[in-house]
Order: C-alpha cells, then structure tokens, then sequence
C-alpha cells in the first residue's frame, strides 16, 4: 500500500523545489550580467582608435590626397599671380589679382561651417561627390578665361567651393582612426598639400612654355579629377552616424563660452592673416631682389612647399613628446622670425634660403591646428562642426590678408611693409599660443600641451 506523504515532507520537498528555481534564477541573472558587462567592454574596445591597421591608413592614403587638392591648389597661387601679373591680367593690380587666390582660400576654409555639420550627419560620401566634381570643373573652366571676372568664378568661386566640401572630411576622419600616432597621422595627411603645391607648380611651369595657358590648366583638372578619386574609393567614417541624423544647427553655441576654444580661434585666426602674404608674393619680391630674369625665381613657390613637406612631418614627432600646443607655439614663432628675415633678403641665395625656411616652419601651421583643437575637444561627436566653425573665421582672414598686402605693396612701392606686417601677425599668434598654453595646463612652467 503506497504511503500517503506527510505535511511536513510535502512542505519540505516544495522548499526545495522553490530553492532550486531561486538558484536557477540567480545563476541566470549572473549569466545575463556577464553578458552585459562582456557587451559593455566590447563597445569600449571598439570606441578606442585602432592607431594602424590598413582601414587606417587608407585614410591617411585619401586624406593626403584630400590635402593635395585642396591646400595644394592654394599654395601654388603665387605662380598664378606671377602669370597673372605678367600676361593675363596684366592691367589688374597685383592686389586685385591677389583677392583671386584670397577668395579661392576664404571658400576652402567657410565652406566648412556647412560642410562640418553635413559630415557630422554621415553625409561625407555627398561632400567628396560634390568636391570631385567642382574641383577639376573649375580648373578646366580656367582654360578658356580671358577677363578677370571670369578667372574669379572659375578659379576662386568653382575651386575655392569644391576644395571647401574636401577640406572637413580630410581632418575630421583621421581622429576617429588614431589616437597615440594621431600627430604622426596628420602630419602624413597635411604633407599632400606640400606634395601638392610642388607637383601643380611645376607642372604648371613646365607645361606652360610647351603646351600653353589653355593646356597647362586643363592637365591640372585632369590631374585634380585623377586623385581626388582616390579618397572616394577609401575614406569611410568609423563610427557612422546613427539612423537618420539629422544636421545640426552650423554653429555650437557652447564652443564659445569655453575659453580655450576662443582663444585657439582668436590666435589661429591671426596667422591665416599672414601666412598666404610671402606665398602669393615670394616670386615677385625675388623678381625684383636679386633674381631679375632668372628662370629659378619662378620655381621658388615650388622650392617652398618641398620644404614644407618637412615642416608638416617633423612636428608629428615633437608633438608626441611636449605635446601639440607647444610645438605650434614654436613654429609659428619660428615662421615669424623667418618673415622679419625676408627683409634683408637682396641675393638669389638669400631668396632661396627664404623660401626653404619658410616653407619648413609653416609646416606646422597647416599640420597641427586640426590636432590642437582635438586635444581639448570633449566631444568628438562635435569635431567636425568645431572645425567648421573654426575655418569660417579662418576663412575671412585669409581673405582680407593677401588684399591687405596688396594694397600696403600699392601704397608703398616696398615690400617692407607687407613683411613686417607677416612677422608682426605671426608673433602675435605666438602670444595667443602661449595664452592656450597656461589655461589648459594651469601656472605650471613645465608642462605636455
């Protein structure tokens, strides 16, 4: 006969039941916890820069290639202003020619106070589409100007717009890929504007005497449409925008309540006032100071970007050590020195010399500013619209510097006064440098910034 169990083993056998479902509640909510963390470092690994690998460096590869296009285009002017000067536009005063290529690195720089948010929003892909178009449009287009207005669209307007979409994308990749190697990884990309001032200076010098205006222009476009391909097929953003982003407003209110940031505007700012004047007018001054109907003094925009392509690798190295404020600090004090040496410059040696000078110590300028501003940036997510914000006022500056130049060269008859008024500009964004230097770090005398 089957015993009839008893209360007390009834109640037992159901505290046990229930003691194990407990425990098996616990152990799932210890896996489910695991998990979570697991999934939680998971992100956090993926959110720190690879620092290398071949995705990152495709992006350099594109990113250099963005700079070439862009910056490269602008600092090879001053060959065009010689051309100008002499042929073209030879009833224009030289600063009426020099708003040309002013104009053409306004666009470049303000494009990016629209061009920032777009690329915030995950539209890079839309930005290098509409670079690769205008770019080699408006270099074409030069080949068939005949007047100055029409050199103005083509060259200043066409160009300076399309260059303007590749500029944001061309720094506002890179820090999503390096951290550690990020001044390395910058000083790689900004060479390209070095690499490209040589290559498009001397091609167009070259051709120039064989194929003619028409021709030379029109190989450059050729040239413009071939490598600006390059950061199309490679450049991705790491971390894509979420799903249906949308623009943000063009300007970050708050950037301009943290000191740092308006202080980094400020004295970046004052140097894009004067670094285009010796680029625009090296070979005009050379001309006229010791290398008078010397082929060399047309080469001499090519001699300066060669150097500077020195100038914007040799910083990444230094930046590691002391940190990225500080080594611009010193080549902008170090650009400025060379600018009062530019006085006494009277030889075909001594112009030389200028040029390669020159050319090494504003390296930085153009290789470190984008990599100062991440420094301090907190949010990344934000970086691209703070740089556009940044080149807006950029822009300006280089508009009216050159124009400002011109008119002091008019109202002269000497370039002293476009000299002193360079090295004055530069020495003044070394005290706003030193400024940065003591609000990020505090009163400490030695000090990584």
């Amino acid at each position: 006969m089957a015993e009839t169990p008893r209360p007390i083993d009834t109640a037992l056998e159901s505290g046990n039941i229930s003691s194990d479902a407990s425990s098996n509640r616990d152990e799932k909510q210890i896996d489910s916890v695991g998990v979570a963390v697991e999934v939680v470092e998971t992100g956090a690994e993926e959110d720190v820069p690879p620092d290398g690998g071949l995705t990152a460096w495709l992006q350099v590869v594109g990113s250099h290639f963005l700079y070439f296009n862009t910056w490269g285009t602008i600092n090879m002017f001053g060959v065009f202003q010689t051309y100008y000067e002499k042929e073209l536009l030879r009833d224009m005063s030289p600063s009426a020619i020099s708003w040309i290529g002013s104009l053409q690195s306004f666009l470049l720089l303000a494009v990016g106070v629209v061009s920032g948010p777009l690329y915030d929003a995950g539209h890079l892909r839309l930005l290098l589409c509409a670079g690769w178009a205008l770019v080699p449009l408006g270099m074409m287009l030069i080949s068939v100007c005949s007047a100055y207005w029409q050199v103005m669209l083509a060259q200043a307007v066409c160009v300076g717009v399309g260059t303007g979409c590749l500029y944001v994308p061309s720094v506002a990749v890179i820090p999503q890929y390096f951290a550690r190697r990020r001044a390395l990884a910058m000083g790689l990309v900004s060479s390209g504007s070095s690499l490209g001032g040589v290559v498009y200076a001397l091609m167009f010098q070259g051709l120039l005497p064989r194929l003619g205006f028409a021709w030379a222009a029109r190989v450059m476009g050729f040239t413009s449409f071939a490598t600006i391909a390059v950061p199309v097929l490679v450049l991705r953003r790491r971390a894509p925008a979420p799903p249906g982003a949308a623009v943000r407003s063009l300007l970050d209110v708050q950037a301009f309540r943290e000191r740092p940031y308006v202080i980094y505007c400020l004295g970046i700012s004052l140097s894009y006032v004067a670094f285009f004047v010796p680029i625009f007018y090296l070979q005009g001054y050379a001309l006229a100071h010791g290398l008078a109907g010397q082929t060399v003094a047309l080469y001499l925009v090519a001699v300066l970007n060669a150097a500077s392509v020195l100038g914007r690798l040799s910083p990444s190295l230094v930046a590691n050590r002391i940190g990225p404020v500080q080594t611009l600090l010193v080549s902008v004090t170090m650009a400025g020195v060379t600018a009062f040496a530019w006085i006494n410059t009277g030889t075909a040696g001594g112009n030389i010399a200028f040029a390669v000078f020159f050319g090494f110590f504003t390296g930085g300028i153009v290789a470190l500013p984008a990599v100062v501003l991440t420094s301090f940036t907190p949010d990344l997510s934000r970086l691209g619209t703070r740089l556009g914000m940044s080149s807006m006022l950029n822009g300006v500056a280089s508009l009216v510097g050159s124009p400002i130049a011109g008119a002091i060269l008019n109202g002269t008859g000497s370039y002293l006064g476009i000299q002193l008024f360079a090295g004055f500009l530069f020495l003044a964004t070394s005290i706003f440098l030193v400024t940065l230097r003591f609000v990020l770090t505090g009163k400490k005398l030695v000090a990584k910034a």
